[in-house]
């Protein structure tokens, strides 16, 4: 390293300290990156790769990016997945004696981004922390952002409850123990579904200091306080938490205050696939918004709002008071058109408080900052006045943790003036009449200028030369300036300091006097500036808990609003909520097709499902009938409600369900090597080894995807087993085109049929939309293979087929045949022979309590297997 220039040596060890990070090394007006990082930049970011001499042979590959726009292309780097180091210049290089001072004073990971540019105002931007320690797990996730923490211990924990917490979060940076590594498929999930950083750390980020550092970043004497007592796990992710930011934030760590601690019980389960199926945040297809739940719902006016809504609706609620607090606010403000319009039009000019008061606590907030956190400051005290008749409870508490701050907005609006620079260090940021001394210093200023017009005038009048004219730059200051044409009209006073192709300047003792004059009130003016602008941004980030909680109120408040606007517009109403464990909907709709199809009426539905008689409804009908919206509207109305939002329906008497499952469609998993009907029966048993008796299963045709005879013993073992109180006992709707499992009505008490109803002439079908009881008597298979335009030849020569089958046998529908009489011996195959016998014997012997549902499939198989063999 000693044959490279000083400040080459410099970058280098600075680089060697951190050598995971893209280098931006400040450079005058300049962010530059050199050898490998100037590469790898240069590639990224499309930017000119030159050299720069470095005191080798060759020069050193080199790139950069003004500073004023360094955010952009920092944004771009950190959604490739890069971390990005900054050193800035910590002294003036004017005044510097030798090497100017640098320091890394921030390193920008995907977790830890705060500026507004590279941040959706929607979503919150989660950094998550895992400690795994045997069959424990504690798991963080911070937003550094808004400074929210939230932390929960996993006990047992396994890969399935690990990734159903990933998925509830979504975070963009992961980081793990060792112990950890051992999931492998959690593992994969961060990286193929959340596309998230992932990092292991060393087991010391975890343990060293935990409880000390703990408590002193969350201002708590102990952790019994925290209520972290026998919860090491959560101590040790929050410790490493709290060393990743000293590390790579630096300052303003104490914006990262607000902890909460929660049980998994406290919401209803949603894994990943249940969050993609039902389109909650996103479409499966686009991801876009547009044709979600969350799209349908949010209707908030505040960034704050954007990002609470759809926590809620990815965190709904397990607490019957909670869940009925939040109905009856979203009541009130629906019953009340004049306060909700009110209130939305106030909101509507509230910034984005959370955010802001981070910029600040940093350090990184500029004048604009405080004008627009003042802005929003100043609509509270209208809020506050809406709020005061509320009878709401929630609402009531709304308005208690609402702090008008009009202290803060008096300060701000004293100091900062209206239209404030982007830049904090160049002046014209404080009002006039803040302070004296700088009222006096901007004075000499504007004196100064006068005084360089009048000696202009003077000038000219004195020499004769018209053209003459005093302008200024850094380098040479104030200077007089004579085209070369009035050259020999200069005075002999006059001192020549600058030769141009078609002038010369020159300069005087008068001016020069003017201009250490002015000059030095300039800086002195810009100094004061700064600082008193410093200690204004001190003053407010002081407030902290203040603005902490008043934004958290008027997100809370934007969100109620939403929902009742979105309920009074489109006709939903208050669900009852019930401890019976009861689902039924009258006329229910899906919130999102009925948005979308415009001018098309939605064809409403009924829904019954309880504990008992009406545990299962098997749903048969053609495919595009409408059996998978009927399904889905079903669960999107239970998670609405247990949300605190009103639902599509005309009524609704609903119970708290601990989870929705579902198990609609499926495809190739080619990356990790299963089929199709692999990824099905992966999902399948997930759910049954997962869903309690107080959950919602979906179930969107099982066993298609091998041959007709096990995928339909599948589907039956399915039922079977979710329908048993005994073994699962869950509400569940199970859509299938296998007639036969219809017979089940008539064998399981708790089983019910229903069917999607069609209309049919000749050929022609007609999707009527509306669920009936009893099973369909048909597929429509060829028919809705026309509707997608299958040409006539294969349409006509299928009818063939299906008619020979039909003549031979080969196909029936169990679904128009009579059912057996329970118990009664059916004529499907005589048992007469000693194989028969054995085979009878056999299955007397299974112990169904003891079978894993894989279990049950694989031993029905079998038997069916012999049983064909002796018939």
């Amino acid at each position: 390293m000693a044959d490279f220039s000083p400040m080459m040596q410099q970058y280098l060890k600075t680089k060697a300290e951190y050598p995971n990070c893209i280098l931006f090394y400040r450079l005058g007006d300049f962010y530059e990156m050199f050898f490998d990082d100037a590469k790898l930049a240069s590639r990224e970011l499309e930017l000119t790769l030159t050299g720069r001499e470095c005191g080798q042979s060759e020069r050193a590959p080199m790139c950069g990016v003004p500073y004023h726009s360094a955010e952009s292309y920092i944004s771009r780097l950190i959604a490739k997945g890069y971390k990005v180091a900054i050193c800035e210049q910590m002294e003036d290089p004017a005044t510097a004696k030798g090497l100017v001072k640098r320091e890394i004073v921030r390193v920008v990971t995907p977790g830890t981004v705060i500026e507004s540019s590279m941040l959706d105002e929607g979503r919150n931007n989660y950094l998550c922390v895992i400690y795994r320690a045997s069959d424990r797990c504690g798991i963080c996730f911070a937003d550094v952002s808004t400074g929210e923490v939230f932390a929960t211990l996993l006990n047992p924990a396994s890969e399935g409850t690990i990734c159903d917490e990933l998925a509830r979060y979504a975070p963009s940076e992961v980081l793990f123990n060792a112990d950890f590594c051992d999931y492998k498929t959690a593992g994969q999930f961060i990286r193929d579904r959340l596309h998230a950083n992932a990092e292991l750390l060393d087991d010391g980020c975890f343990t060293e200091d935990s409880a000390a550092r703990v408590c002193a970043q969350f201002e708590q004497p102990t952790l019994d306080a925290l209520r972290l007592t026998d919860k090491p796990e959560i101590v040790n992710a929050l410790c490493a938490l709290t060393g990743y930011l000293t590390q790579t934030q630096r300052t303003g760590l104490e914006r990262v205050h607000t902890l909460k601690i929660y049980e998994q019980a406290q919401y209803m389960r949603l894994d990943l696939t249940a969050r993609r199926n039902l389109e909650l945040t996103e479409t499966m297809r686009s991801k876009e918004k547009r044709g979600s739940l969350l799209w349908v719902l949010d209707r908030t006016k505040t960034a704050m709002g954007k990002r609470m809504i759809r926590a809620w609706l990815e965190q709904p609620l397990m607490q019957f008071a909670q869940i009925v607090r939040r109905h009856d606010a979203v009541e009130e403000l629906a019953n009340d058109e004049m306060r909700r319009s009110t209130l939305i039009g106030t909101l509507a000019d509230v910034f984005d408080l959370e955010r802001l008061m981070t910029r600040i606590v940093y350090g990184s907030a500029n004048g604009r900052d405080l004008r627009s956190l003042c802005m929003a400051a100043r609509r509270l005290p209208d809020l506050r006045t809406q709020l005061e008749s509320v009878h709401a409870k929630l609402l009531q508490d709304v308005f208690r943790r609402m702090d008008p701050l009009t202290d803060i907005a008096d300060r701000i609006d004293a100091a900062i003036c209206d239209d404030p620079p982007v830049s904090v260090r160049e002046g014209g940021i404080i009002r006039k009449g803040y302070r004296a001394e700088l009222d006096y210093l901007t004075q000499d200023l504007s004196d100064g200028q006068g005084v360089m017009a009048r000696i202009e005038a003077e000038e000219r009048e004195k020499t004769g030369i018209k053209g003459l004219k005093i302008g200024y730059n850094r380098v040479f200051g104030y200077y007089i300036e004579v085209t070369n044409s009035a050259r020999e009209q200069v005075p002999d006073t006059y001192i020549r300091k600058q030769t141009l192709a078609n002038c010369e300047r020159y300069i005087t003792q008068e001016l020069k006097e003017l201009e250490n004059k002015i000059l030095g009130a300039r800086e002195r003016a810009m100094q004061l500036e700064f600082e008193l602008f410093d200690e204004l941004r001190q003053t407010v980030a002081a407030e902290l808990d203040r603005v902490q909680t008043t934004a958290r109120a008027v997100a809370e408040l934007d969100v109620l609003c939403s929902f009742a606007e979105v309920a009074q517009r489109n006709g939903y109403c208050r669900p009852v909520m019930n401890v019976d464990g009861r689902i039924r909907l009258k006329e229910c709709r899906h919130p999102v097709v009925e948005a979308i199809a415009t001018g098309v009426p939605f064809v409403p539905n009924d829904v019954l499902l309880d504990n008992d008689e009406n545990r299962v409804a098997i749903i048969t009908g053609p495919n595009m009938a409408g059996k998978s919206t009927y399904m889905r509207q079903t669960a999107l109305a239970c998670l609405m409600a247990q949300c605190g939002s009103f639902v599509p329906a005309a009524d609704a008497d609903l119970c708290i369900l601990d989870g929705i499952f579902t198990r609609v469609g499926a495809s190739d998993d080619l990356t990790s090597g299963q089929s199709t009907f692999m990824v099905e029966m992966s999902e399948v048993a997930d759910i049954l080894n997962h869903a309690t008796a107080n959950s919602l299963l979906i179930f969107d045709e099982i066993g298609r995807g091998t041959s007709t005879y096990d995928g339909m013993s599948i589907a039956r073992a399915v039922v079977e087993y979710v329908s048993d109180k005994r073994r699962l006992g869950a509400k569940t709707l199970f859509a299938t085109h296998y007639h036969e499992l219809t017979v089940l009505e008539q064998e399981i008490y708790s089983v019910k049929n229903y069917n999607i109803a069609v209309k049919k002439r000749g050929d022609d079908i007609t999707f009527l939309r509306r669920i009936v009881r009893g099973g369909a008597d048909e597929s429509f298979g060829i028919e809705v293979a026309k509707l997608a335009g299958v040409p006539d030849a294969v349409i006509e020569r299928a009818k063939k087929i299906l008619k020979q089958m039909e003549a031979d046998g080969t196909v029936r529908h169990s679904a128009v045949q009579p059912a057996p009489e329970k118990n009664a011996q059916t004529d499907q195959m005589e048992l007469t022979s000693p194989a028969a016998d054995e085979l009878i014997r056999e299955i007397k012997a299974i112990d169904l309590n003891v079978l894993t549902p894989i279990e049950a499939m694989n031993k029905l198989y079998a038997l069916w297997n012999r049983a064909q063999a002796i018939s």
